[in-house]
């Protein structure tokens, strides 16, 4: 089938950038933009100032639903991101530009084993074969996949959208989807694994992630759908007086008079004023890390929130 606008599609790329549009591209992205893509290279080739650009809107993973609402004859497609809320942004999802190549026409699911999984290792890779060529590497956290059967010595077979045939991938990389609402200390845990992962504008990976996107991917990972914007996000979450936060909730910051511009997942029982910690993705130091909140931190906190 081909692409066509009105209808879904899936991303066939193991991680796929959301432009702002086509124009807005510039050469250091050109490993983002393949249809198989290289985001540690893309990352790794940009300065610190590249890295923030508002270029980037936001990260879609491999099998992640589009809406396809346009075409463009230079290989472009402008789709809405229908599994990524965006408030008022779009009420179907986020909006933003894709390179074509890295969608396939969404088509009748696939029989399955019945078995919903989700990557759990912070990077994998899909395979031939058991043990055999790599054919998509870069597959991150928080990717769901449907299974195309049972294990088999210690690898399970999986489809992707893109591929005819299943691939393989290290069991113990995939878990299943939980039916269950999982504990906030389950997210943390997870949301922690991301320590150190470069500061990326719009990242939604564990190459390279946002404060909104890592409290995004940490949910998702649970199949758990929280929008990709962080007062979206506080939009979506439960108010909590100042104070009753536990590990897991979620604090919010904006400066008077603005909207929400930031996110931190609360790491630590509030005590008193100055015992606040959080595990967030910081701008100004340009990677993930868990810190108790700095005054100007505390200046800017306008609540608490429980997902």
């Amino acid at each position: 089938m081909e692409l066509q606008p009105g209808r879904e599609a899936v991303v066939r790329a193991a991680v796929a950038t959301l432009w702002t549009s086509p124009e807005a591209v510039r050469p250091v992205d050109r490993p983002a933009l393949a249809a198989r893509t290289d985001i540690p290279a893309w990352i790794s080739g940009m300065d610190s100032d590249q890295q923030v650009g508002d270029c980037v809107l936001s990260q879609l993973l491999l099998g992640e639903r589009v809406l396809v609402t346009e075409l463009r004859p230079d290989g472009w497609a402008h789709v809405v991101a229908v599994e990524q809320p965006a408030g008022d942004l779009d009420p179907r999802g986020y909006p933003g530009w894709l390179p074509v190549d890295q969608l396939v026409a969404a088509e009748p699911g696939p029989a399955t084993d019945g078995t919903p999984l989700v990557v759990d290792a912070t990077v994998s890779e899909l395979r031939a074969g058991p043990d055999g060529p790599v054919v998509l590497p870069g597959i991150v956290l928080g990717t769901r996949l449907a299974a195309a059967g049972p294990a088999r010595d210690g690898w399970r077979p999986v489809h992707a959208p893109g591929h005819a045939e299943p691939l393989w991938l290290p069991d113990a990389h995939l878990a299943r989807v939980p039916v269950a609402p999982p504990s906030a200390a389950d997210v943390l845990a997870v949301a922690q694994r991301l320590r150190h992962v470069v500061y990326v504008w719009g990242g939604v990976s564990a190459y390279g992630i946002d404060c909104s996107g890592l409290v995004h991917l940490a949910w998702r990972r649970f199949g758990v759908q929280l929008p990709r914007d962080a007062a979206d996000q506080a939009a979506a979450t439960t108010p909590l007086p100042l104070g009753a936060e536990r590990p897991g909730d979620l604090y919010f910051f904006a400066r008077p008079g603005r909207k929400i511009h930031h996110i931190g997942i609360v790491t630590a029982e509030a005590r008193n004023g100055d015992d606040r910690r959080m595990l967030h993705a910081c701008y100004r130091q340009r990677r993930v890390l868990e810190e108790p909140l700095p005054a100007e931190r505390t200046a800017t906190l306008v609540g608490v929130h429980r997902v």
